[in-house]
């Protein structure tokens, strides 16, 4: 889904008041304690979490599932174990609502790619 909204404010009024907030919030939270050094903001109708560099990570509520865009999530995670039990694309991780976020390691992946990024590694696509 695509948000019409300019600010992070105007975002998360859009959201509808679900599970899809509730995880969106719990993931939100995550980036911004694990990564501080990343500007939030809006990039395509969803929330943006940039360095000078660029856009780091993405995430939007779809009709779905809550999804975490990072580039290419095998090259923060190649065996996989950080993101264990949890559906995903290359660079797309996808949170239904089955799935509880404090049971995963999601925060270790968040926490690796933001210093993967500092480190000058390359994590896009």
């Amino acid at each position: 889904m695509r948000y019409d909204v300019e600010t992070v404010a105007e975002y998360l009024e859009a959201l509808e008041d679900d599970w899809r907030r509730e995880k969106l919030l719990a993931l939100r939270g995550l980036v911004l304690e694990r990564a501080p050094e990343l500007e939030e903001g809006i990039r395509y109708g969803m929330l943006s979490y940039e360095d000078a560099k660029g856009q780091v990570f993405g995430l939007n509520a779809q009709k779905g599932y809550v999804g975490l865009y990072v580039g290419d999530a095998t090259k923060v995670d190649p065996g996989g174990e950080l993101l264990r039990d949890l559906d995903r694309g290359k660079g797309c991780i996808r949170f239904k609502r089955r799935v509880d976020v404090e049971e995963t390691a999601i925060d270790e992946f968040i926490a690796k790619a933001a210093r993967l990024r500092r480190e000058g590694e390359d994590i896009g696509c």
